[in-house]
C-alpha cells in the first residue's frame, strides 16, 4: 500500500510539473496572439472580403466557409458516429469482429490529418468527381471527426449503469426502446463532449481541406455544395507562407488566428453550459 501511494505521488508530481512547466509557454502563446490580433479586429474585418491582393479588408467568406465545412461534417459524422456506437455497443457481433473494428477506429483517431486529406482528394475529388468543394471537403472533415465521435459515445454508453438497462429489459421494454429512451437520454451529456472534441478538431484543421475544399482567395460566398471555399485554417496558412506582403498580411493572419480561437472557444462554451443545463434538470 505505501509502496502505491509512493508511485501515486510520483506520478502526481511529475505531472504537476510538466504542468507547470508548460503553462508559462501557453500563456506567451496566448498574450502575443492576442496583442497582435486585437490590433486589426473590427467590425469591417470580420464582415468585409479580402481585397487588394489580400493585404487589406477582412475574412468573411473565409469564416462563412469555416462553418459550412464545420456544420456539413458535423451533420454527416455525429449521426452515423452515435449508430456505430450504438450498435457496436448492443448488437455488434461477433466479438472478434468488433474487436477489429475498434482497432481500426482507434488507428484511424490517431492518423495524421494530411493523411485524411490524402484520401479525400483520392477518394471524393478524382474517383467520384466531386472535385475540390464544399461537399469533397465536408465529407473528408466527417471521416476525421468520426473515431473520436464513435469512441467517445461508446465510453459515454458504458457509463450509463448497468441497472438502467436491466430495469428497462425487466419492464418489458425492448432492446430499441431501452437504447433510446434509457441508454441515450443519459448517455447524452457525455456525448456532447464528444461532440464538442470533434468541433474543436474539424475547425482549426488545414491539411484535410487543402486538398479537397480550400481555395486561396474568393470575393464571393459558396453558392452550392460543388463550390470552393475559403476557411479560416487555411487563410492562415496561406496568409504565412504564400504572401508576398509579409507587412500587411502577417497582421491580418494574427487577427484570423484570433478569430479562429475564439470562435472554437466560443462553441465549445455554448456546448458545456448545454450539458451542464441538461445534467441539473435531471438533478431536479
Amino acid at each position: 500500500m505505501n509502496r502505491r501511494k509512493t508511485w501515486n505521488a510520483l506520478g502526481t508530481g511529475i505531472l504537476s510539473a510538466t504542468l507547470l512547466a508548460t503553462f508559462p509557454f501557453l500563456l506567451i502563446f496566448l498574450a502575443q496572439m492576442f496583442y497582435k490580433g486585437f490590433a486589426v479586429l473590427s467590425p469591417e474585418f470580420l464582415l468585409s472580403a479580402p481585397r487588394e491582393a489580400m493585404t487589406a479588408g477582412g475574412i468573411f467568406p473565409a469564416l462563412i466557409g469555416t462553418f459550412l465545412l464545420t456544420a456539413l461534417s458535423i451533420l454527416i459524422a455525429l449521426p452515423l458516429g452515435i449508430l456505430t456506437a450504438i450498435w457496436m455497443n448492443n448488437y455488434g457481433k461477433p466479438v472478434w469482429l468488433i474487436r477489429i473494428l475498434r482497432i481500426a477506429i482507434n488507428t484511424l483517431a490517431g492518423t495524421p490529418s494530411i493523411i485524411f486529406g490524402l484520401f479525400g482528394m483520392a477518394a471524393f475529388v478524382n474517383i467520384m468527381g466531386l472535385d475540390v468543394s464544399l461537399l469533397a471537403g465536408g465529407l473528408t472533415l466527417a471521416i476525421l471527426a468520426l473515431p473520436v465521435i464513435i469512441n467517445n459515445t461508446e465510453e459515454a454508453l458504458r457509463t450509463v449503469p448497468a441497472d438502467f438497462r436491466d430495469a428497462s429489459l425487466a419492464l418489458g421494454a425492448t432492446t430499441r426502446q431501452t437504447i433510446s429512451r434509457v441508454l441515450l437520454p443519459t448517455a447524452l451529456p457525455n456525448i456532447l463532449t464528444g461532440a464538442i472534441i470533434s468541433v474543436g478538431r474539424v475547425a482549426g484543421e488545414t491539411a484535410p481541406i487543402m486538398f479537397t475544399a480550400a481555395t486561396f482567395y474568393s470575393r464571393r460566398l459558396p453558392g452550392s455544395l460543388s463550390d470552393e471555399v475559403m476557411a479560416l485554417p487555411y487563410h492562415i496558412y496561406a496568409l504565412m507562407t504564400e504572401g508576398t506582403h509579409p507587412d500587411e498580411q502577417v497582421p491580418i493572419a494574427y487577427g484570423t488566428a484570433l478569430v479562429l480561437l475564439l470562435l472554437v472557444l466560443l462553441v465549445s462554451a455554448v456546448a458545456i453550459f448545454i450539458r451542464y443545463s441538461i445534467r441539473r434538470k435531471r438533478q431536479w
